[in-house]
């Protein structure tokens, strides 16, 4: 399909006629931070003069709970260097292309020589960020970075990043709020998603330990350990194509597959002999554990998939039915006794490794089994709720994707042009 009469194709793709490219020096300054001078290191004792760091830096804004502050007899020869609240910062070094407004707390604070100041911004100072934070700059930051012991982004590159510019103030105010009401959105889902994720925490802390409990269950609790509760099954690598003694195609659990929270978020696909899979697979309310490396002492529990198995990586424990609920003692292994019990049991060397005293040590505390049963279903609807929260923002997320597309190329109009009515671009 051809370019319409209202569109031109430009470097950017095409946009609409009266829309312009032009580079981020036109229509902004972009200077360099400044750092301390030599034998002065900022610190937590306040003084007048805030020190924004990369370490400080979000997308979007500044994460102001960890504020470092220049000392008096330090600021003299920095404060020139100085960013302000109707400017926007740009990360240079370290991690690059973090883009950012500045607090209104923040005003005047001196900017790290791992960032670089955009100032006398000419176009609405919204649409700008909206525009540095979109693919449009920020894939040309992902490949024009400098390769290094640690990658800089050359101020020059930065002062010609391409910026599409509608014609008028008004338009690109609307096209920021939109984007900007997305933002507050998922900024708000962030915010609940982060208090469900505490009151989790403190829920599966208090119920798997006994130290509050659910209506209508009293009494003692036992406590044993986990050779006792779970039989445990070792996993195998298998291969990556099949063949007539490795047939059985499995997911494999890899220790690196396993966030920290509890998560399966990848697998490997594998080829195992029927006998080596019936070992390592995973049934329903399996508790996976990762036994070695970095990232030991992970968990999942199964949601019974047929064709999950184990890696050498991490072990099944398998619950004794008659003696623990498997998605009970996944929380119990999660709480702070259990993180400790993992770090006692932990052999600390080049590669750790998760020694044979952890199954054997006398810790896992143990209520009757329908009191585990009604903590785990507690416990796993909070999960439940948690996980369709995360879903909606990571939802919001891809929609804020597509409107950026749209909105910062004018495929989509928010402010029709004299005599027409909100245009759209050819697809």
């Amino acid at each position: 399909m051809g370019i319409g009469a209202d569109f031109k194709q430009t470097e950017l793709g095409v946009i609409p006629n009266d829309w312009d490219v032009r580079p981020l020096h036109e229509v902004a300054k972009v200077t360099s931070g400044k750092r301390l001078p030599l034998g002065y290191f900022v610190g937590d004792r306040k003084t007048p003069y805030p020190y924004i760091r990369v370490t400080d830096m979000r997308p979007g804004g500044v994460a102001t709970r960890d504020i470092k502050y220049v000392p008096e007899a330090a600021y003299p020869p920095i404060s020139r260097y100085r960013i302000f609240k109707e400017d926007l910062f740009i990360s240079v070094a370290g991690t690059l292309g973090i883009v950012g407004a500045i607090p209104d707390d923040l005003d005047g604070a001196n900017l790290t020589e791992n960032a670089d100041r955009i100032s006398g911004i000419t176009c609405d100072k919204d649409y700008l960020l909206h525009v540095m934070l979109s693919p449009i700059v920020q894939r040309v930051i992902e490949s024009e970075q400098t390769v290094g012991a640690q990658p800089k982004l050359a101020l020059m590159r930065i002062r010609n990043f391409s910026i599409p510019l509608p014609p008028t103030r008004d338009e690109q105010r609307a096209v920021a709020f939109a984007l900007n009401d997305i933002e507050a959105l998922i900024g708000a889902l962030d915010r609940l998603i982060a208090k469900k994720r505490d009151l989790m925490r403190a829920a599966m802390e208090r119920l798997a330990t006994g130290q509050i409990r659910l209506p209508g269950f009293s009494g003692e609790w036992d406590r044993t350990c986990l050779e006792a509760i779970v039989t445990r099954a070792p996993g195998f690598w298998g291969v990556q194509k099949p063949s007539a003694r490795c047939p059985k195609h499995a997911a494999i659990i890899r220790a690196g597959d396993i966030s920290s929270d509890g998560r399966l978020v990848a697998t490997a696909s594998r080829y195992l002999a029927p006998d080596e899979f019936d070992r390592a697979k995973c049934l329903l309310d399996d508790v996976v554990i990762t036994t070695s490396g970095n990232g030991l002492g992970k968990l999942w529990c199964s949601d019974g998939r047929s064709n999950i198995a184990a890696s050498n990586f991490v072990r099944v424990l398998r619950p004794l039915k008659s003696r623990v609920a498997g998605r009970f003692l996944f929380y119990a292994l999660r709480t702070s006794e259990g993180i400790r019990q993992l770090q006692e049991h932990t052999a600390t060397s080049a590669y750790p490794n998760l020694r044979p005293t952890y199954f054997s040590s006398t810790w896992i505390p143990l209520p009757t089994l329908p009191e585990q049963l009604a903590i785990a279903t507690a416990l796993s609807d909070m999960d439940a709720e948690l996980a369709a929260l995360e879903a909606r923002r990571d939802k919001t997320g891809n929609l804020k994707r597509a409107m950026m597309q749209e909105l910062l190329t004018g495929r989509t109009r928010l402010v029709p042009t004299q005599g027409t009515h909100v245009q759209q671009a050819p697809i």
